[in-house]
């Protein structure tokens, strides 16, 4: 399961990795504190941050985080309720959907099966509100064509995918990164600065942008939906000399297309 043996030394009464142990009915009532546990640990001799609590003499981690400290994979299918550790069956990736990494249009499907970073399947059940919602006049057509020099804009890196699963009592929710609405939004920007011929220099523009939202910028995020142009086209003509950091996601909730959000910080 791992390439190479690690030793992990935990100073502490024990340790539970998992569910080993089913209660009796009589412990089960047993009321039991946890406390953020003080212990140190160590992973062939060096200190690793560990999230451990305290609970009945005994130290519990989560299983991810061991894995993560001694080089072994944990993943969870929620279609099957099963977590792995190591390299999961092969199997279990079949019938899953890959998002595009080249920022190419990913269009939803129902019974899509999307793997999320944190290895949890999540499954697509309505689409309905995909190109048609109350608020929109239409589907969002094709993306920008140029209406000024785009190769006078400096190149930007673009982000990698990300599917984030967030579990909720009521049911999950999911967000995946949106690379080719992000773009839509770039080219966008791009045009509307070709409107400002105060804002260039040398055949340079005076603004940059960035197709990711840093955490620590996001008080100053907007977040809108669904698509209008006309709304970034205003702040950036408001704030032309800006350094723009923008983002799309697509989100789902139980299962349900909700929206794309549109996101942007002009800072």
């Amino acid at each position: 399961m791992m390439s190479r043996k690690k030793e992990m030394t935990l100073i502490a009464a024990g340790m539970l990795a998992g569910a080993l142990l089913v209660p009796t009915a009589h412990a089960a009532v047993r009321q039991l504190t946890a406390t953020p546990s003080t212990q140190r640990f160590y992973v062939d001799g060096a200190p690793v941050q560990l999230e451990a609590y305290a609970i009945d003499g005994s130290n519990y981690v989560k299983l991810r985080d061991v894995g993560e400290a001694v080089g072994f994979r944990v993943s969870y299918d929620g279609s099957t309720n099963s977590v792995y550790i190591g390299e999961r069956p092969a199997l279990q990736d079949s019938g899953t959907v890959t998002i595009p990494t080249d920022g190419s249009k990913y269009i939803p499907q129902v019974g899509d099966r999307v793997r999320c970073d944190d290895g949890y399947i999540y499954e697509i059940k309505d689409v309905r509100r995909y190109d048609n919602n109350v608020f929109a006049d239409g589907p969002v057509g094709p993306l920008p064509t140029p209406t000024c020099d785009w190769s006078a804009f400096p190149e930007v890196e673009i982000p990698k995918v990300e599917i984030r699963h967030f579990a909720h009592d009521d049911g999950d929710s999911m967000f995946i990164r949106n690379i080719y609405e992000t773009r839509r939004m770039q080219y966008t920007i791009y045009n509307a600065i070709g409107r400002e011929p105060g804002v260039w220099r040398d055949g340079k523009p005076l603004m940059t942008i960035a197709l990711t939202i840093d955490p620590a910028d996001e008080p100053w995020v907007k977040t809108s939906w669904p698509w209008r142009a006309s709304d970034l086209e205003e702040l950036v003509h408001s704030r032309p000399n800006s350094h723009f950091y923008v983002e799309a996601w697509d989100y789902y909730s139980k299962g349900v297309f909700q929206c794309t959000r549109y996101c942007v910080a002009s800072l």
